[in-house]
């Protein structure tokens, strides 16, 4: 077997400085060695440092971690925007009326019930009778009662005047409709914020309020406004000045309006304008 030698010279003296003898075998560990020295430094430089990062499909705990809770800020932000979209859509059917009658949940719920009714005998005494309307007569104002509240959400008519057109989601009259003499106080049925204040083509000067409960009322075809957007409201306090604007209006009156998560519920079922 040929063996060779390694020799270092000194170039003007022709001195042996260094000199190895080399064989196949040491050739073979020379390079073995320094492949293997090669690549735990770089393993080494990347696992310790932040060059790791740079690895394409490189996935560090710290990048799942963040990848997770991006996850979930976006998943929050959408629902966020789902919310926020469903009250802007709520508050421009308020504004506009745009509502069909099917699509108020309560009629589909009266409807189920009707149906269940037919099937079982709910028939109760005269005593019972009686609880029952005296109970409904003193929880009538009282607004989505819920337990464990210890204060009762109230609402009051916002004028005083004749009542000429009910509630009546079959022509599309989501409200009801008070005459009163022109520049009469209109007052807030309840407190709340102010979420719009201000003219509108069909129905004159408008305020929408929103209440306890997402509940908002709706004040339309008024002579004038007497709070702004953002106003903080007092229950009784006057908000506007009743009158006949609005290419809707027929006459000097109130257009008074009650919306529930979106949609419109009868005002004469929580607040006594005889």
């Amino acid at each position: 077997m040929a063996k060779y030698r390694f020799v270092v010279l000194n170039e003007n003296t022709f001195e042996e400085m260094l000199s190895y003898k080399l064989s196949r075998f040491n050739v073979f560990m020379i390079v073995s060695l320094l492949s293997i020295f090669l690549i735990s430094a770089t393993y080494a430089i990347i696992a310790l440092t932040s060059l790791k990062e740079y690895i394409p499909g490189y996935d560090s705990t710290a990048l799942r971690r963040q990848a997770i809770e991006n996850t979930y800020s976006l998943d929050s932000l959408k629902q966020q925007l789902l919310l926020n979209q469903r009250y802007i859509s709520s508050i421009t059917d308020a504004l506009s009326g745009n509502v069909k009658p099917e699509d108020i949940p309560l009629r589909e719920l009266q409807g189920d019930l009707g149906d269940l009714t037919e099937q079982f005998d709910f028939s109760i005494n005269k005593q019972d009778s009686l609880l029952r309307a005296e109970v409904a007569q003193e929880d009538r104002f009282n607004l989505f009662e819920t337990a464990g509240t210890e204060s009762d959400f109230t609402l009051f008519p916002p004028v005083t005047g004749t009542l000429t057109q009910r509630y009546d989601p079959s022509v599309n009259h989501y409200a009801v409709d008070i005459s009163v003499p022109e520049k009469t106080p209109v007052k807030s049925a309840s407190e709340g914020t102010v979420i719009f204040a201000d003219w509108t083509t069909e129905t004159g000067y408008v305020i929408l309020i929103k209440h306890q409960q997402n509940l908002i009322s709706v004040y339309k075809h008024n002579e004038s406004l007497a709070v702004g957007q953002g106003d903080l409201v007092f229950a009784g306090e006057v908000i506007a000045f009743a009158g006949n604007t609005g290419s809707l209006s027929t006459g000097p009156h109130l257009h008074f309006e009650l919306w529930s998560d979106g949609y419109p519920i009868d005002p004469s079922d929580l607040i006594d304008f005889e």
